[in-house]
Order: structure tokens, then sequence, then C-alpha cells
């Protein structure tokens, strides 16, 4: 349990040094799944993984790269999010495809 207690505070403060143009070591700015945003914040959408269906179907619902997207609400991984003028609700699996 501690473990994951950390790994959730270096990737959150890894994500605090992209949205402060801060890179990697590598030079890469890493990115983030939505699940790690926090509710009332709003994030630009970087990549959306997955099959191709899941893509397109994330896509028909408006989560395309560039996109401001904005936690409503978020309970154990599963989010509320307003994206454009609607409000989606995402389980964990989906939200976990949509980086940040």
């Amino acid at each position: 349990m501690v473990v994951n207690y950390i790994q959730i505070e270096l990737a959150y403060a890894n994500f605090r040094a992209c949205t402060e143009g801060r890179t990697s070591d590598a030079g890469r700015i890493d990115m983030m799944p939505l699940t790690m945003a926090k509710a009332g914040e709003t994030v630009t959408i970087r990549k959306v993984t997955g099959k191709d269906e899941v893509r397109q179907h994330l896509a028909e619902l408006g989560f395309v790269v560039d996109t401001d997207v904005t936690v409503v609400n978020e309970m154990a991984g599963n989010l509320i999010v307003q994206v454009k003028d609607s409000r989606i609700a995402l389980d964990k699996t989906m939200a976990n495809r949509i980086l940040f």
C-alpha cells in the first residue's frame, strides 16, 4: 500500500512539473491518465490510447487531442467530466485511456 501511495505522489509531482512546462530527464513531457486529475481541474487531452474502435468511440464523445476536459466529480477512479457542452460519465478503464 505504501508503494502505491508513493507512486501516486511521484506521478502527481510529475504532472505538476508538466503543467509548469518542465520535462522529464529524457527531455520529453510525460503524460498521465485522466484518472489522475482532481475534481475541478481542467486538463487538455494529449493522447487517446486503445483499440481503433475504442478511440473512435471516445472521439465521437468529444475526447480528441487538444480538447479541454474538466473533471466534475471522481469516485473510486470513475469520473464525471465536462467535455465541451456535455457531461459524460467514464469508468476507470476508459478514463485511463485518455492521457493529458
